[in-house]
């Protein structure tokens, strides 16, 4: 069976009314997998109907993706035409919208692959798009779909409506009004983040079966919440759901090891058991029982690929979380649960002092810089998080998944 058009419609309509707002003249941009067409033609829909100047969709093959990994020239796998990137530089030339869906059609399609061939091929990333996101170039938004195979992945079998009755709550589709409902949660986590804030926090501490780790955050730290704003003044919601709030740490004072505590699919391979060890913040150890070296390619990078970006906390009233599900996509796993990101700094949870350095004056301050960025889920009810300020004294976050402020 398949999403009622009713259905996706009304999806369509939280999204461009929520999370990515269209005004009339706008160039949008469309990023899926062919399986998400029913999803991404309804977005369509509504952004023609709400003015939109064009309407382009890029459907990626992830099976074109695994004839890659096996079969093309080891040193071209890294590579990217340049024709995907100047897409991308227009819509940032025109601060248009990018709507990118998420749920893979096959998770782990690229399992009993080469690891390192399949950790050096990272399409459907590209660069120029993490840029546009990064910087805030345009308004964008990561939305889930469901697919057949995505179904298949999580409940052993192809049932679409089983996944979609998960999804509903999850975007707050079962509310009478959604929009409403999606307001009110934006300023929820807004007020937590502030919160956070002004703790004036100089570290960071997971402890749980596998973890302790302690991450140094940045001078006059700033915890925020999905809800940015474009260059050009417009306010968007950057994921659809979000459940999070979020710090950018100090790249250079990360120390311990840590545990994921869900699985990870990152390009088409599913990292299980992944246990990562830093010391003077960098990567120093990987270890899972699959997917490691796939890990491993993926942050040799550059310099800051195996350092952190990103520190966020979810606590356990998030609706994904409270589903029971492990979705193997991260857009949802990560609002889940407590994650972490090695790679490049989320610019909006930078102090403002900061935010106007040059790239290598923010590596010197501890902002980390990368041409990737990766989510791994660390959080759950076993596991403890602890604020520590400047002197020493420490401050309970959460504790059994709940907030202890």
């Amino acid at each position: 069976m398949t999403v009622p058009a009713a259905e996706l419609s009304r999806y369509a309509d939280v999204v461009l009314d929520v999370a990515a707002p269209i005004t009339a003249g706008d160039l949008v941009l469309i990023n899926a997998e062919i399986e998400h067409a029913p999803l991404a033609r309804a977005l369509t829909e509504a952004a023609y109907a709400r003015g939109a100047r064009y309407v382009d969709i890029w459907y990626f093959d992830p099976y074109a993706k695994l004839s890659r990994v096996r079969h093309a020239d080891g040193g071209t796998l890294g590579e990217v035409p340049a024709w995907l990137d100047a897409r991308n530089e227009e819509l940032a030339r025109q601060c248009g919208v990018l709507l990118n869906l998420r749920g893979a059609a096959a998770p782990d399609l690229l399992a009993g692959q080469d690891q390192v061939r399949a950790g050096l091929d990272r399409m459907p990333h590209l660069i120029s798009r993490q840029r546009l996101q990064l910087e805030n170039l345009v308004r964008w938004v990561i939305v889930p779909c469901p697919t057949a195979e995505w179904a298949r992945a999580i409940f052993g079998e192809p049932d679409v409506t089983r996944l979609w009755e998960c999804l509903r709550p999850i975007l707050r589709l079962d509310h009478p009004d959604p929009v409403a409902a999606w307001k009110q949660r934006i300023a929820e986590l807004l007020d937590r983040a502030a919160t956070l804030t002004s703790l004036r926090l100089d570290a960071v501490r997971f402890q749980g079966p596998g973890t302790d780790l302690t991450v140094g955050l940045l001078p006059g730290a700033h915890w925020t919440a999905a809800r940015l704003e474009s260059v050009q003044g417009h306010a968007f919601q950057a994921n659809l759901p979000t459940e999070e709030v979020f710090t950018t740490p100090d790249h250079r004072r990360v120390e311990g090891t840590v545990r994921s505590t869900r699985p990870l699919s990152l390009d088409g391979s599913v990292i299980r058991d992944l246990e990562l060890t830093f010391a003077g913040g960098v990567v120093t150890e990987v270890r899972a029982t699959s997917g490691a070296d796939v890990v491993r390619t993926h942050q040799a990078t550059d310099p800051g690929a195996a350092r952190l970006g990103e520190l966020a906390l979810v606590d356990g009233s998030s609706p994904v979380g409270q589903s029971g599900v492990t979705y193997l996509e991260t857009l949802l796993d990560e609002n889940a649960t407590c994650h972490l990101a090695w790679g490049a700094g989320l610019p909006p949870g930078v102090p403002a002092h900061l935010r106007d350095l040059a790239p290598a004056e923010r590596a010197a301050a501890g902002i980390n810089v990368s041409a990737v960025h990766v989510d791994f889920m660390v959080g759950g009810p076993d596991v403890t998080v602890t604020g520590i300020t400047h002197d020493g004294v420490t401050v309970e976050l959460l504790r059994d998944d709940a907030w202890q402020i």
